[in-house]
């Protein structure tokens, strides 16, 4: 069953088209990680089994870089959009720029670079912050730590939990993706036909169904798309 539209909910969707406009890069687009890295060698359950250390080396980077990163005017808004609305950020980017903007019920469906987790079945999480990950540095259980990443071939994180936040949204925003990874990529199938559906990228091969597409950059477009919702309820 269809959970109950909440008239004052707003669900944000976002990807790293956002992070980029902070500086950090994509991964997909002709300037993206993927385009300099393998994603076989250090986003795979399999890369990390043959390299481990190249798989550290990878995300040590990447975690040093978004520890220097700021939020932007686009991460601003969505955060402002708490003032008078029930906001959730379900976010496939993995730095914590939301966070630092001020949003307060953020969920990482791809995980966070700034958390470490042992590789046993049941692994404790850690918060390392901007710190490296070593070889030899150990969970608590024995286990080698190694990024809290969803990797190429693991299951995306609270992505149950994320169809019913979006599945009950009055207003679905998705931001700064293209919608081409999947499940998260499914989410918007679920956003409810009356409510009110935007989009916002630079390119994309498909809109969805119900959605108004606003290509331009982020922080030029959702600041705008921000206000006028403040606005409709003053």
């Amino acid at each position: 069953m269809k959970p109950e539209i909440q008239p004052n909910k707003i669900v944000v969707l976002s990807g790293s088209g956002l992070s980029a406009e902070s500086g950090l890069p994509t991964f997909r687009d002709s300037n993206g990680l993927w385009n300099e890295f393998s994603w076989q060698e250090v986003a795979s359950p399999e890369g990390w089994k043959a390299r481990p250390e190249a798989v550290l080396a990878f995300y040590n980077e990447r975690r040093a870089k978004a520890s220097q990163a700021l939020p932007n005017a686009a991460h601003e808004a969505i955060a402002a959009l708490e003032a008078a609305y029930d906001v959730v950020v379900l976010t496939q980017n993995v730095d914590e720029l939301h966070e630092l903007a001020g949003s307060t019920k953020v969920v990482h469906l791809h995980g966070q670079l700034s958390y470490a987790r042992g590789t046993s079945d049941s692994p404790k999480r850690y918060c390392i912050g901007s710190a490296p990950i070593v070889l030899g540095q150990l969970c608590e259980d024995g286990t080698q730590l190694r990024p809290d990443i969803v990797w190429f071939g693991e299951d995306v994180q609270h992505i149950e939990d994320a169809r019913q936040h979006v599945a009950s949204a009055a207003k679905v925003l998705v931001v700064g993706t293209s919608l081409s990874v999947y499940p998260t990529a499914s989410l918007v199938k679920v956003a409810r036909g009356r409510a009110e559906k935007i989009l916002n990228c630079l390119y994309i091969g498909k809109v969805p169904y119900g959605f108004n597409f606003l290509r331009g950059n982020a922080t030029t477009v959702i600041p705008t798309v921000v206000e006028k919702w403040l606005s409709q309820t003053r």
